[in-house]
């Protein structure tokens, strides 16, 4: 799809979710994906800080009025992420998961290795890399009901989250070619870095995860949940199409994404109050 006319960045408060009732295994009550979005989740604090920074790189080079607007709000989103998951980290801290250990680890390998010694085009590149596999999840995950069993706070919260990346998923791409003139090479080999790195480090931390519970049977939730990911009909899988597509030398993240789910979701939040929860659940219902 060409999303010209679907362009749009809104920059919203980040809502104010209720963690007092959520589960530990809030997501049907499912040790492996609960976690494997606690650990994702865990992440994105730091993560939203070191794409700013990337992105911050380039701010003042930019001489395109909107692409100066578009990088404003990407910003601005981005902070609110790191907020709300922020909060969330704090209830996965009083489960005894060591959040504080694990954020400490990222921060150094972001911030004094990569921004350090590794050029700012590819960490650009990187931060480019980042947004469109958030971007290709948040098109993937709420098309196909797969969070209908999940909590709805954690629910409302990814939604929310997912419709951001959609809206803001060209903006470091856009810096990243029409700014800083990155090439191809670049582009393929940051992603293939992330497509590689980013899984191990969540799997990790959702070791850690399965430990701190004392969890029973490891070894058939590691191997049910893997088949989950990555099985004929797995999430991965379905999403493959879409994710290789970056690797197209005229790739545009505009071009592909559908946007029904989006537009739902956007509509119910708007005639709502702007209630996360109740936009969430308008768009379950559509798939029911």
């Amino acid at each position: 799809m060409d999303g010209g006319s679907a362009r749009g960045i809104t920059p919203r408060k980040a809502p104010d979710f209720d963690w007092s009732g959520v589960p530990q295994y809030w997501f049907g009550n499912d040790p492996f994906k609960s976690r494997f979005f606690d650990a994702m989740s865990l992440l994105f604090p730091e993560g939203e800080r070191f794409f700013i920074a990337c992105v911050r790189d380039y701010r003042e080079q930019i001489r395109d009025p909107q692409l100066q607007a578009e990088v404003k709000d990407f910003i601005y989103q981005e902070g609110q992420h790191g907020i709300v998951h922020t909060r969330f980290n704090d209830h996965l801290k009083a489960q005894g998961i060591a959040v504080d250990q694990i954020l400490d680890r990222q921060k150094q390998v972001m911030f004094n290795v990569f921004r350090r010694y590794l050029p700012k085009t590819y960490t650009l590149g990187q931060t480019a890399a980042a947004e469109h596999l958030t971007a290709l999840m948040a098109h993937g995950f709420f098309g196909n009901n797969m969070f209908a069993d999940a909590d709805p706070q954690v629910r409302a919260m990814y939604a929310w989250h997912a419709v951001e990346e959609i809206e803001h998923k060209a903006v470091a791409f856009d810096v990243f070619q029409k700014v800083a003139r990155a090439g191809y090479f670049t582009r393929v080999l940051s992603m293939l870095q992330l497509s590689l790195s980013f899984p191990l480090h969540v799997f990790a931390i959702m070791a850690h995860m399965f430990k701190v519970d004392g969890l029973k049977g490891r070894g058939r939730v590691w191997l049910k949940g893997l088949w989950w990911l990555y099985g004929p009909g797995g999430l991965y899988p379905r999403l493959m199409p879409h994710y290789f597509r970056y690797y197209k030398p005229g790739f545009h993240p505009w071009q592909h994404g559908e946007m029904d789910t989006y537009a739902c979701w956007r509509q119910a939040y708007e005639a709502g109050d702007h209630n996360a929860v109740t936009a969430a659940n308008a768009v379950l219902a559509t798939q029911s």
